[in-house]
């Protein structure tokens, strides 16, 4: 494979090719929120987490990186991609694969593992943004026609979601087993709350892009919240989940509907509220946001979970802090980790009046 060929130019990544040989004969399988919960309790050893761990990531990591060389060989000639690709996944399989052989209830190597993870975690913290920046030169040099539009969406939704996976896995572990307790969270099973408050996170959602939405707009509009328990009318809706997996998705929404609302009255002295609406069944948490924001027509409904599409102008580079919009990826990138576990995320609009964007979460 090419990539392949171009990474053995360095000395340090000679081991690749045999590694890649044996776990691309294997298929990843996803855990269920009650697998990452037994692994972070009792009913699992520090041994046993860290085999598994030695055999899931690196699946990931090979999906990444030969998703990067097969599925979009267009994309390898924009350069900033290609520092993606080019070195750090295959470096953090062989990061991973240096353990194999170490002796896994040795307690040294079980920390040496730990701190190898929060490496490699680190090492790709930035992936998203480059990413992003790098489509858009790709849209630029190439165009946005139908074909590559589906190449791309294709792509990036098998990269994104692998690496959701990575980071869920490498989160798990390292803050399951790094000794210490996280003070503010102390319930938590790693990044999972058995007692997530939904309210509380579309709160604190809401507070962040409020802050955004006063810093380019100088007004924003006020959040109203409705809780409908179906199990237990008076009590609040708790759930299993990932706070920062929802957190991220509230977050794009609530800037997506500020926008609009401010956007679309400005002649306005009062903007109208953003109603959340979640609703606790027996099988489905349902979280309902309208805003009164315009609307979209239904042509565009599909296109603002593309990619290479965004009704925002186009933030420049190193400007520095976070844009309220203008990459495209907020919306695709929130549906994979509503499918995550399971749920999905949907858009429901009225042109000429507003938009209601549905969390679906089991």
């Amino acid at each position: 494979m090419r990539w392949v060929r171009a990474l053995l130019k360095n000395a340090s990544l000679a081991g690749a090719p045999k590694y890649i040989e044996h776990f691309s004969k294997f298929s990843p399988s996803p855990l269920s929120m009650k697998q990452f919960l037994d692994f972070g309790t009792a009913q699992v050893s520090e041994e046993t987490a860290s085999a598994h761990l030695d055999q899931s990531p690196p699946h990931c990591l090979l999906s990444l990186a030969e998703a990067i060389n097969l599925e979009a060989d267009p994309i390898m000639e924009v350069i900033t991609l290609y520092q993606i690709s080019s070195w750090r996944y295959v470096q953090s399989l062989l990061d991973i694969m240096e353990f194999l052989d170490k002796d896994p209830e040795d307690h040294h190597t079980l920390s040496q593992f730990t701190e190898a993870l929060i490496t490699i975690r680190n090492r790709h913290n930035d992936v998203v943004p480059t990413m992003a920046q790098g489509v858009l030169e790709y849209k630029d040099t190439y165009g946005d026609d139908p074909v590559s539009n589906q190449n791309v969406q294709y792509f990036l939704d098998r990269f994104y979601l692998s690496r959701i996976s990575i980071r869920m896995l490498i989160n798990q572990h390292t803050l399951i087993f790094d000794g210490s307790t996280n003070p503010a969270h102390p319930k938590h099973i790693g990044s999972i709350d058995p007692n997530c408050n939904v309210s509380e996170v579309v709160k604190d959602a809401y507070d962040m892009a409020k802050l955004l939405c006063d810093k380019y707009y100088m007004a924003s509009p006020d959040l109203e919240i409705q809780e409908i328990n179906a199990s237990n009318p008076r009590q609040p809706i708790l759930m299993v989940y990932v706070p920062s997996h929802l957190y991220h998705m509230l977050f794009e929404l609530f800037k997506n509907a500020m926008r609009a609302t401010v956007e679309s009255h400005e002649s306005s002295l009062v903007l109208p509220p953003i109603k959340v609406m979640l609703a606790l069944g027996e099988e489905d948490l349902s979280i309902k946001m309208s805003d009164r924001g315009g609307g979209v027509p239904l042509r565009k409904i599909e296109r603002l979970f593309s990619y290479m599409y965004s009704t925002a102008p186009t933030p420049q580079p190193g400007t520095g802090g976070t844009p309220l919009a203008g990459f495209g990826y907020g919306l695709p990138i929130s549906r994979l980790y509503a499918k995550y576990f399971q749920g999905d995320l949907q858009l429901f609009s009225m042109e000429g009046f507003g938009t209601d964007a549905v969390i679906y979460l089991k």
